[in-house]
């Protein structure tokens, strides 16, 4: 029996989520695994140890407000060391953050999503950002 040609549109990605609640941590994770690798990081210091290791994401969901190193905090990081991969990270938030954080969020290119979010949207989010990705 042959096998049916692959999809390029369904192709397995890997996302990276970094999010300081274990509990949003875990259902972002369950909720893409079927379809993609997932790993976690609990903050942006966690996240600059998993990406030192393995920085071939397709997808880095970050939140913006974690305690230990915030994900703008990441994002600074990652812009002056390792700026090729600042372009993959999309940012969630909870709409609570300062003045500061909003004006540098809209300085940026990053798409953002707005928690909570819907899940069959952040599905969908996902499959796209991998389907563009080239690797």
């Amino acid at each position: 029996m042959q096998t049916p040609p692959t999809d390029p549109s369904v192709r397995r990605g890997r996302v990276l989520i970094v999010d300081d609640d274990p509990i949003v941590a875990a259902s972002l994770r369950r909720l893409l695994a079927s379809e993609h690798e997932v790993l976690t990081a609990s903050d942006g210091r966690d996240a600059l140890r998993v990406l030192a290791a393995d920085s071939d994401f397709d997808v880095i969901l970050c939140d913006v407000s974690m305690d230990g190193m915030s994900g703008l905090d990441l994002y600074r990081h990652l812009a002056a060391e390792r700026p090729g991969i600042v372009e993959r990270i999309t940012f969630l938030t909870g709409g609570v953050f300062t003045a500061e954080a909003q004006e540098f969020l809209d300085r940026l290119p990053n798409e953002r999503l707005e928690k909570p979010i819907a899940l069959a949207a952040l599905r969908q989010f996902v499959r796209a950002r991998v389907t563009a990705t080239a690797r």
